[in-house]
């Protein structure tokens, strides 16, 4: 059994076909076919179901799998642990960022980044929190950017900055004359929201101090874009919920529909996130600190309150 054998079992239960985990994995399909082969029979047993299309893992293929995960990464350490060693910060860093956050934040730092650290190659994908998490897991990810806590064993969290909820309230809301956002004042009756499946729809509900489903609208919205949501409440369709950094773009008069809320302010917590595992953590490391050197002069709120992404059971 070896290494290279475990990454070719890996790389067909990803992509579930021979020739397509050849092709990542830079080997001719043959000879990637043979490596499995061979380990199969040293084991005495089947991996794949090549009898199904796709192919399928077998029951004991399953549990290789997962074992072969935590094998792999744990060869991945050795070059880590030189490459620390050495100070080197380069190669490829696969990170995921929650749709939410990548337009307002991968500005700020990614020229900057990239000038710094002309070795690394940044490979970005907008994923779902969800997704990230499954991501890191299956060593698909090398970290992540995400609203946090998220409650998962398996993934450490190294907290960024915490980033206010901003209102976005029209000028012939009730809200508007108010000097700050009271929690308890909001209602979902009349908050445009994100649809489901982003963290930052579960948190504003959190904020709510109405959660009630069974009320009558005149209209029901549940938009992807926070520019949609920007546009509606401009035309007094109802109010919103910002991220502080979005709002940093907004028109001058535009602005002038900002509303606060009274401290301590309702915030997220953004953390870079990354599986238990730890590996290139000088990457990691590199990241959080500029990261953290671009946001340090821009959020500057004190008494924030954080707010879960997770929705709350009330």
């Amino acid at each position: 059994m070896t290494i290279t054998q475990l990454r070719y079992v890996l790389a067909v239960a990803k992509y579930k076909n021979f020739t397509t985990a050849s092709e990542h994995c830079y080997v001719t399909q043959p000879t990637l076919s043979m490596q499995i082969h061979k380990l199969e029979e040293s084991l005495d047993i089947q991996i794949f179901n090549r009898n199904k299309k796709p192919i399928e893992l077998t029951g004991v293929g399953k549990k290789i799998v997962e074992q072969a995960k935590t094998i792999v990464n744990e060869s991945n350490r050795i070059a880590d642990i030189v490459d620390q060693q050495k100070g080197y910060v380069g190669g490829k860093f696969k990170i995921g960022i929650i749709p939410t956050i990548m337009p307002s934040l991968l500005p700020l730092f990614l020229k900057n980044f990239n000038n710094k650290y002309p070795e690394v190659e940044l490979i970005i994908h907008e994923l779902t929190t969800s997704e990230i998490i499954q991501k890191l897991k299956d060593g698909n990810l090398d970290a992540a950017i995400a609203a946090t806590p998220l409650k998962d064993e398996t993934i450490i969290e190294s907290p960024l900055y915490y980033e206010p909820f901003i209102g976005l309230v029209h000028k012939n809301h009730r809200l508007y004359h108010d000097e700050h956002l009271i929690p308890e004042n909001l209602n979902i009756e009349d908050l445009l929201l994100l649809e489901d499946g982003h963290c930052f729809k579960e948190s504003a509900l959190n904020i709510c101090s109405s959660l009630k489903q069974d009320l009558k609208k005149k209209f029901v919205l549940q938009s992807g874009s926070f520019n949609t949501l920007i546009k509606l409440t401009k035309e007094g369709m109802g109010m919103t919920l910002l991220p502080y950094l979005h709002t940093l773009d907004l028109e001058d008069e535009d602005k002038k529909l900002i509303r606060e809320f009274q401290k301590p302010y309702p915030a997220r917590e953004v953390s870079l996130i990354y599986h238990k595992s730890e590996l290139k953590l000088q990457l990691i490391h590199a990241l959080k600190e500029e990261i953290s050197g671009v946001i340090r002069g821009l959020i500057s709120f004190s008494e924030v309150k954080i707010v879960s992404p997770i929705r709350e059971v009330r």
